[in-house]
């Protein structure tokens, strides 16, 4: 009979993947959290055009595991993808985000500034075969009154001591998208005649 009883709490421990007691005292998710609703804004399902107004590619953003993690999940135009997680860090109370692709790993973090955009700073790393490069990167995304987003990146230059461009573009919800939501390659979007300072 004991060995039956410790049979039944060992599976109820590893399918909860929590140990019985911690599991049963976890807090809810965090959908009732402040914090973890800043980056609500980007949540959704995108059309993306670049600066210029060239169709760039899909973005789908979700809220997963109780709405404390958002989840990215790109599609370039040619092909390409690539996924990040989102998260509030436990340990500093920051937003960071970790981005994978084919050969590109960036991992930053950070928080809204006064204008209600977020910012996150950090590095990217460039890997293949047996070389990785890596340098100062940053992101910003800035919530629009019409229900899109700008996304602006940078990279640092160290040779000329400046931050030199990488992306910028415009998320353009799919439903509201004129070009519908699967626009053809050599479709065109709004465009962006400046950019703000990562202030």
């Amino acid at each position: 009979m004991r060995v039956l009883i410790m049979a039944g709490v060992l599976v109820c421990t590893v399918s909860s993947g929590l140990p019985a007691a911690v599991s049963q005292s976890a807090p809810p998710g965090c959908a009732q959290s402040e914090r973890h609703s800043e980056f609500g804004f980007w949540v959704g399902e995108w059309n993306v055009y670049d600066r210029e107004g060239r169709f760039a590619g899909r973005n789908d953003v979700s809220l997963r595991s109780g709405d404390c993690l958002i989840v990215e999940e790109w599609e370039s135009a040619g092909g390409g993808d690539g996924t990040s997680m989102n998260f509030v860090d436990p340990e500093s109370g920051d937003w960071r985000q970790i981005w994978v692709s084919a050969n590109t790993h960036i991992d930053y973090s950070g928080g809204l500034n006064a204008r209600g955009e977020m910012i996150l700073r950090g590095e990217i790393s460039y890997f293949g075969g047996d070389t990785e490069t890596t340098a100062d990167f940053r992101g910003k995304w800035t919530p629009l009154e019409t229900g899109r987003v700008v996304q602006h990146f940078q990279q640092y230059d160290p040779g000329s001591d400046s931050w030199q461009d990488w992306f910028a573009g415009t998320y353009v919800p799919r439903g509201d998208d004129p070009n519908g939501t699967e626009p053809d390659a050599d479709a065109t979007g709004p465009v962006i005649e400046t950019l703000t300072g990562f202030d």
